[in-house]
């Protein structure tokens, strides 16, 4: 027993029969409360702003992309818990559940209106079309002399 507190808790990171060493801290034993904020990438095309987000095991029914403000897109949605057997006897619980949101701030170049969102294998694709930049109007001016 070390006087040292553990950062695992109560448990000892010597000891091969305690709970899995490498669970998330702050998490009970085994299991995990809360669906972490889903990842995404967000890319800039010279057409778009392409955001795709990893939704596993989620469908496009449980997933919610809006505008608000009129410039900040949000994506939530909610991961419901399984239903249980009273028979059932839980040895590991690692997958997140509950509620999820994540918020951007679209830049002044997106096209608010046109905000198409397609779900294909858990993976969210929302495409948000940019404005079409102006090009400078180059008028030729002819020498003389």
């Amino acid at each position: 027993m070390s006087l040292i507190p553990s950062i695992f808790g109560n448990r000892s990171v010597f000891d091969p029969f305690s709970s899995d060493v490498w669970a998330p801290l702050g998490s009970s034993s085994n299991e995990v409360s809360t669906f972490a904020s889903a990842q995404v990438d967000w890319k800039e095309t010279p057409e778009a702003h392409v955001f795709k987000a990893d939704l596993p095991g989620l469908k496009k029914e449980e997933v919610k992309v809006e505008v608000e403000d009129g410039r900040v897109l949000q994506i939530s949605g909610e991961r419901s818990v399984e239903k249980e057997d009273k028979n059932d006897k839980w040895r590991r619980v690692e997958r997140g559940r509950g509620k999820f949101l994540r918020r951007f701030r679209l830049p002044e170049n997106a096209k608010i209106d046109q905000v198409k969102a397609s779900m294909e294998n858990g993976v969210l694709t929302v495409t948000v079309p940019k404005v079409e930049e102006k090009k400078p109007e180059v008028k030729s001016i002819q020498i003389t002399g």
